[in-house]
């Protein structure tokens, strides 16, 4: 990423669409942040440079990602802040150490780990029971988990309520774009409406239960999961900030006593 200095309205510009984005007013930012009204419409239309600091507390109003808070601090002629670390690098080996733990406590039920596009990154055992019969183009890197999960070649077929899943899902994918404003995930979230079965959302209806599980067809019998989603919580690296852990949980117990028989069998 380079950080040669860019003109002011660039920045400005940016600073306007994520105010914009989070249907803000001028009026309402400043005073969330409790800056000067005139001074943010200056810097939003070019006629004043925003301080390396200006940027980074109104950014933090906006709730703006770690990789666009770069971007913002490149527009504006200053160096990104934020680091962006392989998981591989030694400076990771606590965190690798984290992910490995809960990956390995959720054995035998399935786990894994995606980046901000829902790619796969880490994986236990256990997420072999949902990759089994999925088509080897499917499995070739970077492996979309969204992609594998709702394409005709992948589980598609062995997922009972594909309409009801798939909506869920779509649903959540299109808040989390809105939210990052990840022009990346709007994408995705096309491709995998366009596929056969997949449904992009329901009418309301009366709710489903306390969870709303996904049901698979398997070799050991009708599965049942139930999903949680974990972030660390205090990251200041792009890449921690991007990575999220999706652990399985069986949803009832003829599910828990499938999957630990399909695991003895591995």
């Amino acid at each position: 990423m380079t950080t040669t200095a860019a003109p002011p309205t660039r920045v400005g510009e940016l600073l306007r669409g994520w105010r914009q984005h989070r249907r803000l007013s001028q009026l309402d930012l400043a005073n969330e942040a409790e800056v000067s009204t005139r001074h943010l419409s200056c810097v939003e239309t070019g006629r004043a440079k925003p301080s390396r600091q200006f940027v980074l507390h109104v950014a933090e109003h906006l709730d703006v990602p770690l990789r666009a808070r770069n971007e913002l601090l490149v527009a504006a002629g200053y160096a990104p802040v934020y680091g962006h670390t392989d998981l591989d690098a030694p400076e990771m080996a606590s965190v690798r150490e984290a992910i490995d733990l809960v990956l390995a406590h959720a054995e035998p039920f399935p786990a894994l780990v995606v980046d901000r596009h829902w790619n796969l990154v880490r994986a236990n055992g256990g997420v072999g029971l949902l990759l089994a019969g999925v088509a080897e183009h499917l499995l070739e890197p970077p492996v979309n988990v969204l992609r594998v999960s709702l394409h005709a070649e992948g589980g598609a077929p062995l997922i009972v309520n594909l309409e009801e899943y798939s909506a869920h899902v779509l649903t959540n994918l299109r808040r989390e774009a809105a939210a990052l404003g990840d022009p990346d995930l709007l994408a995705l979230h096309d491709e995998l409406a366009g596929y056969p079965g997949v449904v992009t959302e329901r009418p309301v209806t009366e709710p489903v239960g306390v969870v709303l599980p996904v049901r698979l067809r398997s070799p050991y019998g009708l599965l049942s999961f139930f999903t949680t989603m974990a972030r660390f919580g205090t990251a200041a690296d792009v890449t921690l900030a991007e990575l999220s852990i999706e652990s399985f949980f069986p949803a009832d117990e003829a599910t828990a006593q499938a999957v630990r028989a399909a695991a003895q069998a591995r």
